[in-house]
């Protein structure tokens, strides 16, 4: 067998493209059996009322959630990857935003301090991770130039919008009930110390001591405690021998039965039944939204683009069997459309050590 003599320079050559060869061998064996990407987990599909019972188990660390209807995901704005994780974990999809809810909490509170105009609305909108400011056709001239110089001292983290409504709150000539000054509509039946009793809005019990169920009717119930403004809720002992199930009418002929309270989620959807136009739909938009009325300012309100009307005040913000809020007050009506704020009723049972029932 003949051996061919391989010159010096070309043994070298060679040698070193063994080498390369033997690198890119291992490299190849080393990525062939390197472990897979972590993989992220697929956000949970879920129905309105269980991305809400989700969302109160994801505030700490977060900065706001909302509920993406057509997607049927919970989103819950995070400002680091850590908040990620233990947002993806629990089967939401966490997004990566630019503020914390701290940051946009103290936006609120510069506007609270230097810009509590009536007329004026403010509230944390998770979709767009800012603080929208609303005012009504009231605010003008030296009112609206002062709102508009404090809103762009806070730069990105507030955005401001006008209405052509005027912000009230809808009391007036409401399932109503009835007093010798006002008409409102009942909220939800609850139970207090084993008697009945139910919730309607603070300012109407701040005008209505004796309530009716008809105009000019006898006694049926008289409110035992109201607070308004700060906040907007009342609470009604039943005196007289009437019927007080826990239901909201959907005026059809039909009821819904209400058996627990829930907080809201911005992107919930939600009905509201009212004396004055009955039952309509919307979404939550906005939470812990203050309302400055001319008669004072409210907080902790759930903003949404569902209608009402004078007499709708005090009426029922539900989702299914649950009590979400009480009619506080908007601007707009049920014709041209509007937007309307509602006191959450969680916060109102625990005020009054009620339940629903």
């Amino acid at each position: 067998m003949k051996h061919r003599r391989i010159p010096h320079r070309r043994a070298v050559l060679a040698g070193a493209g063994a080498l390369a060869l033997a690198a890119t061998a291992t490299v190849t064996l080393a990525n062939a059996n390197a472990a897979p990407a972590p993989t992220v987990p697929k956000p949970l599909k879920l129905t309105s009322a269980a991305a809400t019972t989700l969302a109160s188990q994801l505030k700490s660390g977060t900065a706001g959630a909302y509920y993406d209807a057509q997607a049927k995901k919970l989103v819950v704005n995070v400002v680091d990857e850590t908040a990620a994780k233990a947002v993806r974990a629990k089967g939401a999809q966490a997004r990566l935003v630019k503020h914390s809810l701290a940051q946009l909490d103290a936006a609120r509170q510069t506007l609270k301090s230097k810009a509590t105009i009536p007329g004026t609305a403010w509230g944390v909108d998770p979709v767009s991770n800012k603080v929208v400011v609303t005012a009504d056709r009231t605010v003008k001239g030296a009112k609206l130039d002062r709102l508009t110089k404090v809103a762009r001292s806070l730069g990105d983290k507030v955005e401001l919008r006008h209405s052509q409504g005027v912000f009230k709150p809808f009391i007036g000539g409401g399932d109503a009930i009835w007093g010798d000054s006002a008409r409102c509509s009942l909220g939800f039946n609850v139970v207090k110390d084993g008697q009945p009793y139910f919730l309607t809005a603070g300012h109407c019990g701040n005008a209505v001591k004796s309530w009716s169920d008809t105009q000019g009717g006898s006694e049926i119930a008289t409110t035992e405690a109201s607070t308004f403004p700060g906040h907007d809720y009342s609470i009604v002992k039943y005196t007289g021998n009437t019927d007080h199930p826990s239901e909201v009418d959907l005026y059809n002929g039909s009821t819904q039965k209400i058996t627990k309270a829930a907080d809201a989620t911005v992107g919930e959807k939600v009905q509201r039944s009212g004396s004055t136009t009955q039952v309509h739909d919307g979404t939550v938009k906005a939470l812990n939204a203050s309302v400055n009325y001319q008669e004072g300012t409210v907080d902790g309100l759930i903003q949404t683009d569902v209608c009402a009307e004078p007499g709708d005040s005090g009426g029922a913000l539900f989702d299914g069997e649950s009590a979400v809020g009480l009619t506080s007050g908007g601007s707009g009506d049920c014709t041209n459309g509007g937007e309307t704020f509602f006191q959450p009723v969680p916060e109102a049972l625990s005020a009054y050590g009620a339940q629903i029932g």
